[in-house]
């Protein structure tokens, strides 16, 4: 069987979901104020309501607002760009955070240290906890290389 077919059968139901999250995700790249989108949102949601109603009355009513619905994501996909976020792989923020490891700060110059105190005295007690801690668990560098020999 061939991957690009589809494996399910879209319900009417999963059919109206799937166009109301997509007209949703478009209308947040039309309005940028969170309380215009919020207004759009509400306003299309009560189109879709509307719809449900009118499901098991009319048929052919049903589908000719369903074709409706289908355009107007066609519309929004098709005339405005997709709205980037700025941390996605695209966006203009991505990997700009640098994640400077811990023993950068050993190499710092000791004027540099100087300028805090209290919290270079703090990480150098850490570092001897864990020094401590280590060697309790594991041995003395020197046990370990003696063993390996």
């Amino acid at each position: 069987m061939a991957s690009h077919l589809p494996f399910e059968i879209i319900t009417n139901e999963k059919k109206i979901r799937r166009l109301y999250k997509g007209i949703a995700r478009y209308l947040a790249c039309w309005h940028v104020d969170r309380a215009d989108y919020r207004y759009a949102v509400t306003v299309l949601r009560a189109e879709f309501d509307e719809i449900k109603t009118c499901k098991d009355k009319d048929p052919d009513g049903f589908n000719k607002r369903i074709k409706e619905m289908e355009d107007k994501l066609f519309y929004y996909q098709s005339v405005f760009q997709e709205k980037i976020w700025p941390k996605s792989v695209t966006g203009n923020a991505y990997g700009r955070e640098s994640h400077i490891p811990d023993w950068v700060l050993d190499y710092w110059h000791p004027l540099e240290k100087a300028q805090y105190p209290k919290y270079f005295a703090t990480r150098e007690k850490r570092k001897q906890e864990y020094i401590k801690m280590w060697e309790e668990e594991y041995g003395k560098p020197d046990a370990i290389k003696d063993r390996h020999h």
